[in-house]
């Protein structure tokens, strides 16, 4: 029997392949620059997996070019998210896998984005505790972080992980690979695309050295969330908030990044109302806005500094709402249920974590499109579209998933 390494360049074995193409197809995605979807490579998944498996292990892998796509942004303008093709998306995933059990376990304890036993959940619970004891927060935002990524410092940190030369190659022919924008392939001499299976752990990386081990090192009695790039800092006063974030722009500096000034805000955090105007009383984190607002407790009504979902996310969804529920879905109510439940349980799940009631306007919002698919696909007026699915409710009162906060009357 020929011993595999023996007859192999790298350690890539076919098991790391299969397990990786699986991954893949779990997350889905849209095709690349070739227009290769999921189901076109299931195919032929043998033939184009061992295809992978041969090029990766002799070191002929190259990548082919990124395809760009522009989404609209909720602040105005697009951002650009590169989508690579379907093989190379399931190579990235090779690399990614066998990284991350080496990096993980040095990753900062307060870093939770795309972390294996991390969530964003888990930052917002910390932010929450974290601003009922600090005073002041530095929120921060780092300018075209994906996009402005150096390769130079990128690899120079990955070098701090390993020295297989086979991971250094493939991330450094990953981060050089072209941008094909619909009419040519544009070089690309910094950043990482979003949308990369890989861009996310090689952004935590990069961000562990110039974020992460430099606050521990410098700052380290001044507590913060970071997930991927977007960072929380905790202050006790203004003064402390005003100097972090002149180091802070320092160091990104340093590390050829920029923090943009208009996003970037020193907020006023506590829970009581004083006689003293403060220019900035609330800041948004992961979809949430935290300020001050009065919430139940076993003392009644009380004023405390929480997070509820954002007017943008609220904004968001609504926009996605839009696009299901319109004249051309002309199936059963039965049926919108369905469509419309796969997207609101996501949303429940996420965005009721932190003080549900104040979503409450949002279901009844979307109760009031219901109505009007109502009127329109059976030709009731709204009296009797309402009275129709009252009676629904009566019978099935978990048809729609939003009904648990606000009924269809």
């Amino acid at each position: 029997m020929i011993d595999y390494y023996e007859t192999k360049q790298h350690p890539v074995t076919k098991k790391m392949v299969l397990d990786a193409y699986k991954k893949v197809r779990e997350n889905k995605g849209s095709a690349g620059v070739d227009e290769q979807t999921l189901e076109d490579f299931k195919l032929k998944a043998s033939t184009n997996l061992y295809k992978i498996w041969n090029r990766m292990t002799s070191g002929s892998y190259y990548p082919n070019a990124i395809k760009q796509v522009l989404i609209p942004k909720k602040s105005g303008g697009t951002r650009s998210l590169g989508v690579p093709t379907v093989s190379d998306r399931i190579a990235q995933q090779v690399v990614k896998s066998y990284l991350e059990a080496k990096v993980e376990a040095s990753f900062h304890q307060d870093s939770y984005g795309y972390r294996p036993n991390k969530s964003a959940h888990q930052a917002l619970d910390v932010a929450k505790g974290r601003c009922s004891y600090y005073s002041w927060v530095l929120d921060i935002d780092i300018k075209g972080f994906f996009d402005n990524i150096d390769h130079e410092l990128m690899l120079k940190a990955l070098k701090r992980y390993t020295q297989e030369t086979w991971i250094l190659n493939y991330v450094e022919r990953w981060l050089k690979a072209g941008v094909f924008n619909g009419n040519e392939v544009e070089s690309r001499e910094k950043g990482t695309p979003q949308g990369g299976v890989i861009s996310p752990l090689l952004a935590n990386i990069f961000l562990h050295f110039a974020f992460d081990m430099w606050m521990l090192k410098r700052y380290p009695h001044v507590p913060f969330e970071r997930y991927c790039d977007d960072v929380i800092i905790h202050c006790s006063g203004k003064e402390q908030a005003l100097l972090m974030k002149m180091a802070i722009a320092k160091r990104m500096k340093e590390c050829k990044l920029e923090l943009n000034e208009q996003k970037t805000q020193i907020v006023y955090c506590r829970n009581q109302i004083h006689k003293e105007k403060y220019e900035q009383v609330s800041f948004d984190f992961l979809g949430y806005t935290f300020r001050p607002r009065y919430c139940p407790t076993k003392k009644g009504l009380s004023l405390l500094f929480t997070p509820c979902m954002s007017t943008h996310s609220k904004n968001d969804v609504r926009e996605k709402v839009r696009k299901v529920i319109n004249r051309s879905f002309k199936g059963s109510v039965q049926q919108l249920a369905q469509v419309l439940n796969q997207k609101v349980r996501g949303w429940f799940q996420y965005y009721c974590q932190y003080n549900k009631y104040t979503t409450v306007g949002l279901w009844y919002w979307l109760n009031g499109k219901v109505i009007n698919w109502v009127m329109e696909n059976r030709h009731f007026g709204m009296r009797r579209a309402v009275r129709w699915l009252k009676t629904i409710y009566s019978t099935n009162p978990d048809m729609f998933i939003h009904w648990q906060l606000s009924h269809p009357w």
